[in-house]
């Protein structure tokens, strides 16, 4: 079963670099067509890009990293009080969880590139798009991950 929700997971996890992809290709090369301006970064439509840009990526990556692991405990201790193992339902919504979490926490990386070009290469937007990047491969989906994220941990042992 884990094996079949990664492979479902990995078009998600890989579709964001796609669509990475895309916003560093569109804007790049309407810019150099000159079919579009770059954006100051000091006036006040690129300013409220990069604040936009900014807060997305302070609020999406916590939370959908810490989010997604706040619903697994919720779908663990669901399990443990029917003193039954993980069922299909319990699989459907760890992978739907599973999903808002890698497009939670790689938004940033897709608007920090688009932001990066859009504002005619301004620094910062790129850094954020490092931080979403960062983020996004902790949300890379293997069997053996949703095998531990699906598993109580003992008392002793450190969760990460």
């Amino acid at each position: 079963m884990e094996h079949q929700i990664a492979k479902h997971l990995n078009w998600y996890y890989y579709g964001m670099m796609v669509l990475a992809i895309i916003a560093a290709t569109l804007p790049s090369y309407l810019i150099s067509n000159e079919l579009l301006v770059p954006i100051d970064s000091m006036s006040t439509l690129g300013k409220t890009i990069q604040y936009v840009v900014i807060f997305d990526a302070l609020i999406t990556i916590p939370f959908g990293l810490y989010g997604f692991k706040r619903a697994c405990t919720r779908l663990l201790r669901s399990a443990e009080a029917t003193d039954q193992p993980l069922t299909d339902e319990h699989y459907h919504r760890y992978q739907n969880y599973a999903i808002a979490r890698i497009l939670l926490v790689s938004n940033s990386m897709v608007l920090g590139i688009a932001a990066f070009y859009l504002l005619g290469c301004h620094q910062s937007m790129l850094w954020i798009a490092a931080i979403g990047a960062i983020g996004w491969y902790f949300t890379k989906p293997t069997a053996r991950k949703i095998q531990m994220e699906l598993t109580k941990s003992q008392n002793a042992e450190e969760t990460y």
